[in-house]
């Protein structure tokens, strides 16, 4: 699946996934490439969430509503200061997208999928990330894959981390 033919170049790319799934690999790439700011989503939580999920706690659908107002707020000074940047977040739900992603038609939603034992296996092999793999299941099941109507480029990532940033450079037309 692709983006509309009809749609231009994107100010922004929001990279959305599980965890592990390879968000900030992909999305520090492509900014490296592309000369375009990079921020990781997890830089937007509040202490809070941070703690909840250290512990293994998952977080509420109201935990994240600042979380992602500050993803949306950030989204929106690029856009209005003529700026491009990247943003990795795991954007599982429909709602959470609607807020970070929502109307604006020059923002671009990048799918990272993969399956349970692949994203596990990567999971179980990162060192220093807040994110037990405890958690994976229940990202798992809360996970509401993009539907066409939101126009994502929906990337395989059992692909090498090149190859995924080639992919999403010639299917976007950024370079």
């Amino acid at each position: 699946m692709s983006v509309s033919d009809s749609a231009g170049k994107p100010a922004v790319i929001v990279v959305m996934g599980v965890a592990s799934s390879g968000k900030t690999s992909l999305g520090e790439r492509l900014a490296e490439r592309l000369g375009w700011s990079f921020r990781d989503a997890d830089s937007f939580h509040p202490p809070e969430n941070v703690a909840k999920m250290s512990s293994g706690t998952p977080l509420t659908d109201e935990d994240r509503k600042p979380w992602l107002a500050a993803i949306a707020a950030w989204i929106d000074d690029l856009r209005t200061n003529g700026g491009n940047g990247i943003v990795t977040c795991s954007a599982l739900k429909r709602a959470y997208r609607e807020v970070i992603v929502g109307d604006r038609p020059d923002v671009t939603l990048v799918y990272l999928r993969g399956s349970r034992e692949l994203i596990g296996q990567r999971m179980a092999a990162r060192q220093h990330h807040f994110m037990p793999p405890a958690l994976l299941d229940s990202q798992f099941a809360t996970l509401e894959e993009p539907g066409a109507d939101e126009k994502p480029l929906v990337v395989q990532v059992e692909a090498s981390k090149e190859a995924i940033v080639a992919q999403v450079v010639r299917e976007l037309r950024l370079g």
